[in-house]
């Protein structure tokens, strides 16, 4: 599985589709989801699956840089339903094509979310690579050299995969995606109420051996003790290569409140473009600093910040709602 910041061919989303998800703030979801398209589109070239009968309504919120795929879809979450891309020695790219189970069977129906990644590995015209493990792409996150961090908390839940121990979804982690360590943190982060620690929330690899990391230094936040574990795993962690990983520690905890709940977006929950990098914003104090942490740890790509107060409201940022295409290898 190649590192997010490799060369795209495209990346995928999906419209928004389950209205109770976003409710009584469906109309400004289908905004904040618009406004993802479009700033990734600056970058690279956007599909957006949507329902059938819905690509008007894309093709007037999004740029003519996003291409429409009418899909049936029950959700809008690709980086969990969509194929999470794999490449050969060669350069021949594959899709894994993982079961989904709308994270535990949550959210019901789900029947076209878990035939998606099939769907759309036949109209791009790659292959698929079946697995009946239970997986969602936000679990994971990969440095492209072998090493894969994702935490206990998801993968070991007994929603996901009952009948599998942990040995036995490292096996088929390293059967599917090539990987050879694998780094297990304890948790994800206390306000993900959904994905059961999905570790897009927590963290992610910005180049080989180092990591962007959520730590937190007030004792009264519910995330402190569980961010000091999963960072003594990290820091007493090796990658592949062997090299002890340096982590960037990402301090900002931008809260909100909205309809009576508090919210908080995860700034980790972020996209890397080709030459850009497409940032949650929460409307907060707090955005400002974060965008200049992201911007010193990619310094040779553009910052986009965007608004997700909404996505995060349904459960996710603009992590959950984009996936990745690598580029074809170019052969002579």
């Amino acid at each position: 599985m190649p590192a997010e910041w490799e060369m795209h061919e495209a990346c995928i989303m999906a419209w928004p589709a389950r209205d109770e998800s976003f409710a009584p703030y469906f109309e400004r979801a289908k905004e904040e989801y618009a406004a993802v398209a479009n700033a990734i589109a600056a970058f690279e070239p956007v599909a957006m699956v949507t329902n059938p009968g819905q690509a008007g309504e894309v093709r007037q919120r999004c740029s003519s840089a996003v291409e429409i795929f009418e899909v049936p879809i029950d959700d809008s979450w690709t980086r969990d339903s969509g194929p999470v891309m794999v490449v050969d020695e060669n350069g021949r790219r594959a899709g894994v094509d993982f079961a989904f189970n709308s994270w535990g069977e949550r959210f019901l129906p789900y029947d076209k979310d878990a035939a998606m990644s099939a769907r759309v590995l036949e109209l791009l015209g790659i292959e698929r690579i079946p697995s009946a493990m239970v997986l969602e792409g936000g679990s994971i996150t990969v440095d492209g050299e072998g090493t894969l961090i994702t935490t206990e908390q998801c993968l070991l839940n007994p929603n996901r995969n009952p009948d599998l121990s942990r040995e036995q979804i490292e096996a088929e982690l390293r059967r599917t995606l090539g990987v050879e360590q694998i780094i297990w943190l304890p948790w994800g982060h206390a306000e993900d109420q959904y994905t059961d620690g999905h570790v897009d929330g927590i963290c992610a690899f910005v180049r080989p051996g180092t990591v962007l990391m959520h730590t937190c230094a007030d004792p009264a936040n519910p995330n402190y003790e569980l961010m000091a574990a999963n960072q003594e795993v990290l820091r007493g962690s090796k990658d592949a290569a062997g090299r002890a990983l340096e982590v960037i520690e990402l301090t900002q905890w931008p809260y909100f409140d909205l309809d009576g709940r508090s919210l908080m977006v995860s700034y980790a929950n972020f996209y890397v473009a080709n030459g850009g990098v497409v940032a949650p914003l929460a409307d907060h104090p707090l955005d400002a600093d974060f965008l200049e942490t992201l911007a010193r740890t990619f310094p040779e790509h553009e910052v986009v910040g965007v608004p997700t107060q909404i996505v995060r409201y349904g459960g996710g940022g603009v992590h959950c709602i984009t996936q990745q295409i690598p580029a074809e290898a170019q052969t002579a």
